[in-house]
C-alpha cells in the first residue's frame, strides 16, 4: 500500500505540495508557513515511500502510525494527506475555516488520516510512546513516527518521554526532528541552544541518525536504516532542513514563521518555486 514513484517524481511531488502549501495558506489569511515547507521532503517520503497506510480505511488496524507533534505546521501535512488520498483536493479550501475539517491544528475527530491531534508542543512524542507500546503489548508490528520541531525540544516533556523510551527500549518508534535552527520569534540557537543535540539522544539510549532533510535520497536509505535499527529500540532522526525552504525571501526567517503572504508575496514566492528567482 505504498505508491510506486521515482526520485524526479517524489521531488517534483514535494515541489507541487509547496505550492499548495502557499495557496493553502495565503487563501486562509492564516497559518505556519515556515514549517510547513521546511517539513516537506519529509512528509512526501513518508507517506509516499515508507509508511503502509490505506487511504480508503484510514482506521486500518494494522497501518503505520504518525503523529505531527509540531502540529501548528498543518498546511504542509494537510496538503500531503490530499495529495495521498484521504480527503478530496477541494477539502484544503476549508481550510482553518469555523466548523471545517482542516483546523489550525490536526483534530483526529475531524481529518481523515490523522492519527492523533496536537497542537501543544512537547506532547507528540508521549504519545508516539504510548501508541508503540501499544502495539508491543498485542504483539503487532506498525511502525510509529513522530514528527517534532527542533524548538519544540526545548520542552522538557520531551526529554522525559525521550529517557522513558531510551530506557524501556520502545521498538519500532522513530523521532524525525525537523531541525530547521528557527523558531517563532529567534534562531534555535539564540532562544535556547539544543547542542550537542545528538549527544543528548544518544545519552537516552536512541540510535542516532542525521541526514540532509531536503535529500529525498538521504531520506529514503535514513529511514530504511531506521526501520531496521528500531526492532531494538527507538530511533531519532535529526533532518537538517531550511525554514521556508524553496522560498528566497521566506528562508531562515523567523518572521515568516506564522504569517500569510499577500497578493504580492504570494506571486513572488510561487515564481521561486517555479525556478524564476527575483
Amino acid at each position: 500500500m505504498i505508491p510506486q514513484m521515482d526520485r524526479p517524481g517524489l521531488e517534483a511531488l514535494a515541489r507541487n505540495m509547496r505550492r499548495r502549501v502557499l495557496e493553502t495558506i495565503h487563501r486562509a489569511g492564516a497559518g505556519h508557513i515556515g514549517g510547513s515547507l521546511s517539513e516537506m521532503e519529509i512528509l512526501v517520503e513518508l507517506y509516499f515511500s515508507f509508511l503502509r497506510l490505506d487511504p480508503r480505511n484510514p482506521g486500518w488496524e494494522d497501518r503505520d502510525r504518525f503523529i505531527l507533534s509540531k502540529g501548528h505546521a498543518s498546511a504542509g501535512y494537510y496538503a500531503v494527506l490530499s495529495e495521498r488520498g484521504f480527503f478530496p483536493l477541494e477539502v484544503l479550501r476549508s481550510y482553518e475555516r469555523e466548523g471545517g475539517s482542516l483546523q489550525a491544528h490536526p483534530d483526529m475527530r475531524k481529518c481523515p488520516g490523522v492519527d492523533y491531534s496536537t497542537g501543544s508542543l512537547g506532547q507528540g512524542l508521549s504519545i508516539g510512546i504510548g501508541i508503540a507500546l501499544g502495539g508491543m503489548l498485542r504483539g503487532q508490528n506498525y511502525r510509529t513516527v513522530v514528527l517534532l520541531g527542533d524548538g519544540e525540544c526545548q520542552e522538557g516533556q520531551v526529554w522525559e518521554a525521550a529517557m522513558f523510551a531510551g530506557t524501556r527500549r520502545v521498538r519500532r518508534l522513530i523521532a524525525i526532528v525537523d531541525s530547521n535552527g528557527v523558531q517563532l520569534s529567534t534562531t534555535v540557537r539564540e532562544g535556547m541552544s539544543l547542542e550537542p543535540f545528538d549527544r543528548k539522544w544518544a545519552a537516552f539510549n536512541w540510535r542516532v541518525m542525521t541526514v540532509d532533510g531536503h535529500n529525498l535520497a538521504a531520506l529514503h536509505e535514513t529511514l530504511r536504516e531506521a526501520g531496521r535499527v528500531g526492532e531494538e529500540g527507538p530511533v531519532a532522526i535529526l533532518a537538517r532542513t531550511v525554514k521556508g525552504k524553496g522560498v528566497s525571501f521566506m528562508e531562515n526567517r523567523y518572521e515568516w514563521h506564522g504569517r500569510a503572504p499577500n497578493d504580492a508575496e504570494l506571486a513572488r514566492a510561487l515564481k521561486d518555486l517555479e525556478g524564476g528567482g527575483e
